[in-house]
């Protein structure tokens, strides 16, 4: 969660809060972009389902906020089991969801809860704030006046390959998450896929001590970030400028490339990133027009 760890003082809202279902932006990494609406939360709310409890009691200390309702855990793996017992509790009173950072249900908990109270017929409401995902967009320099959010890139390379060839042709800006682990791996794919020079920026540790953006082609970001990435990752690629080349057209410059002592696979990949296009695409019209 990576908040700043010195009190706050925060001036909570006189109003009384609603009776229902709260769902509460939390802090991205700095304290300071707490918002008073959620200090009130985390103080006078009847329960706190909370996605990790010691991290929302260490959020609470930090703004200088007693908690004085229940806090119950909510992540992942038990959230669809707490349903009827929050939904339960905000039929008399208030139910405040949070997650680490940012905001509950975009790709973190609290959909499940959301889901089943707007079904009950309960109050829903939101107390904005913190989101990686516009903080991003906002931050990367692209253009992203339109854009989708993938939520985390797929943890295969097969997985990972279909979803990215889903993405040669949107025209929108593409924002998703990814692992330290994995973020080398993901752009070294995206760069062959959707082609080196297609523009993206890596967000990483939003809001915190180390922030850091980097922009530039996917290949130059592929290369950057095989030295080793830390912290969370946010990834922004710029949408599809332009039609994809139609392969057949690309046969003649792989041939070049085999003629002057390439291998077949390796010249597929080097012209197909060049052009944004599928190397499996160009390696099949390669040999449909060999046969």
């Amino acid at each position: 969660m990576g908040q700043v760890c010195e009190t706050m003082t925060m001036n909570i809202p006189v109003e009384p809060l609603p009776r229902g279902i709260i769902i509460a932006a939390t802090p991205l990494g700095n304290v300071g972009d707490a918002s008073p609406r959620l200090a009130q939360a985390l103080a006078q709310a009847d329960v706190i389902a909370a996605e990790d409890t010691r991290r929302t009691r260490s959020l609470a200390a930090a703004l200088g906020v007693e908690i004085t309702g229940r806090v119950v855990s909510n992540f992942d793996h038990n959230e669809q089991d707490r349903v009827t017992q929050l939904l339960d509790a905000a039929r008399t009173g208030t139910v405040v969801v949070v997650t680490d950072a940012g905001m509950p249900s975009v790709s973190d908990p609290g959909f499940a809860l959301i889901d089943a109270a707007h079904t009950a017929g309960l109050p829903v409401t939101c107390f904005p704030g913190p989101s990686a995902v516009p903080t991003a967009l906002a931050l990367s320099g692209l253009p992203v006046g339109r854009f989708c959010f993938d939520g985390f890139a797929p943890r295969k390379s097969g997985a990972r390959r279909a979803w990215l060839e889903e993405l040669r042709g949107e025209k929108r800006a593409v924002c998703f998450f990814e692992s330290p682990h994995r973020i080398a791996d993901t752009l070294s794919e995206a760069a062959e896929v959707l082609g080196e020079d297609r523009r993206a920026a890596v967000c990483r540790e939003l809001t915190k001590t180390f922030e850091e953006v980097r922009r530039g082609g996917l290949g130059e970001l592929a290369n950057w970030a095989r030295d080793g990435v830390r912290g969370e990752v946010s990834v922004v690629i710029e949408g599809a400028t332009q039609a994809a080349a139609d392969v057949n057209l690309l046969v003649p410059a792989v041939e070049d490339l085999v003629a002057a002592g390439e291998r077949l696979k390796t010249a597929c990949a080097e012209v197909a990133a060049r052009h944004g296009v599928s190397k499996k695409e160009l390696y099949d019209a390669v040999l449909a027009h060999r046969s």
